[in-house]
C-alpha cells in the first residue's frame, strides 16, 4: 500500500512517524496546494491531511485510494458526498487534545488575570531593583474563587475546563447553543445571563450556523466591563472587528484568543493593533498542540488504519 502525508508539518516536525511506515511505502509532504493534489494523491491508498481539501478536483485521480484519516476533530475540508459516492472511508479523531487545551486555557487566563507581562517586565526592566515595598500594587488582580465562569460549549473541553474552575472555587455555568438539554452536574443558563453575570468567558464551541458571530458588539456589550473573553473554539465564533472596538472602549477588560477567523493572522486584522498585552493575549493556534497530545493524536490514526485494513495486508509495531 501507499500512504500519503499531504502536509505533515501540520503535525510538528518533532513528533515520530516511522510506524506508518508498517503499513506500506509512506511519502510526505510538508504542505500542499489544491492545484498539487491532483498529483500527489494519484497512487495512494491512504491520506493523512489536516487542511488540504479532499474533493473532486484533489483526489478525482486517485483511483486507488480507500481512506481518508483527519489529524483533527473537524472535517470542513472533506467532500463527504464525494467520498461515499466513490466509497472512500474517512476517519477524523475527536477528544485527543482536552488537557492540553484546557491546560492553556488556564495559562491565558492567568497571564491576563494577573497582569503577568506587566509584573515581568517590571523587574526584567530593573524598576524592582529601586522600589521602596517588597510588594508593587500599580495592577491589581482578583482571586478566580470570587468570580463566575461562564463557558460556552461544554463538550469534552468545556467540561473539563469547568470541573478545573470548580476546583478553584469558581462559579460555573455553562450556555450551550445548540440548545441541548442541560448535562448532569454543571450549570445551563441562558445567553444573556452567562453574558451578564460572568467574570470569565471561555469559548470552547465548534463553529456551526447557530455560534458564527455569536460574540458581537451586542453581546460584548452585556457583558461586564471587567470581564476577560477566551476564544479557544474557532475563530468566528467571534467578530474580531467588534472585539477590537471593544477593547479599546474598555467594554470588556481582556480578551485571550487562540484562533483567529484567518489562520495565519490576516495583516489588517483589527487586533493586531492592539498592543497592549494586559488588554489582549493572541496564541498562535497552539492549545491542541501540546508534545502529548499531538504524539496521541497519531496513535490514533495508526489505530484506525491498522483496525480499516486487514493484518495479512501489513507487518504491525505499534507507534
Amino acid at each position: 500500500m501507499k500512504l500519503v502525508f499531504l502536509d505533515a508539518k501540520t503535525i510538528g516536525s518533532d513528533i515520530d512517524l516511522s510506524a506508518f511506515e508498517d503499513f506500506g511505502d509512506v511519502v510526505y509532504y510538508d504542505f500542499t496546494t489544491p492545484a498539487e493534489a491532483s498529483a500527489r494523491t494519484r497512487d495512494a491508498d491512504i491520506l493523512i491531511v489536516n487542511k488540504t481539501p479532499i474533493n473532486e478536483e484533489t483526489i478525482g485521480e486517485a483511483s486507488h485510494l480507500k481512506l481518508v484519516c483527519v489529524t483533527a476533530t473537524g472535517t470542513n475540508n472533506l467532500d463527504k458526498d464525494y467520498l461515499a459516492n466513490r466509497g472512500i472511508a474517512w476517519r477524523n479523531v475527536a477528544g485527543y487534545s482536552t488537557e492540553s487545551v484546557a491546560q492553556h486555557t488556564f495559562s491565558m487566563l492567568f497571564y491576563l488575570l494577573e497582569k503577568m507581562r506587566y509584573y515581568d517586565d517590571y523587574v526584567k526592566e530593573g524598576r524592582y531593583i529601586n522600589d521602596r515595598i517588597f510588594t508593587h500594587f500599580a495592577e491589581h488582580f482578583h482571586e478566580l474563587a470570587s468570580m463566575r465562569v461562564g463557558i460556552i460549549g461544554l463538550g469534552n473541553i468545556g467540561r473539563r475546563v469547568a470541573d478545573i474552575a470548580s476546583c478553584f472555587g469558581a462559579d460555573v455555568v455553562y450556555y450551550s447553543a445548540s440548545g441541548s438539554p442541560e448535562q448532569k452536574g454543571y450549570h445551563q443558563v441562558d445567553f444573556d445571563t452567562l453574558l451578564s453575570t460572568s467574570d470569565i468567558i471561555s469559548i470552547h464551541a465548534p463553529l456551526t450556523e447557530k455560534t458564527e458571530g455569536l460574540i458581537d458588539k451586542t453581546a460584548l456589550r452585556k457583558m461586564k466591563s471587567s470581564a476577560i473573553l477566551l476564544n479557544l473554539g474557532r475563530g468566528p465564533i467571534v467578530v474580531e472587528q467588534d472585539l477590537a472596538d471593544a477593547l479599546k472602549e474598555g467594554i470588556i477588560a481582556a480578551a485571550g484568543l487562540d484562533v483567529l477567523a484567518q489562520e495565519p493572522m490576516a495583516p489588517d486584522n483589527p487586533l493586531f493593533e492592539i498592543k497592549d498585552s494586559r488588554k489582549l493575549l493572541i496564541t498562535p493556534h497552539v492549545a491542541w498542540a501540546a508534545v502529548e497530545s499531538r504524539t496521541r493524536l497519531m496513535e490514533i490514526i495508526y489505530g484506525q488504519i491498522k483496525a480499516f485494513f486487514p493484518a495479512s495486508s501489513y507487518s504491525s509495531t505499534q507507534i
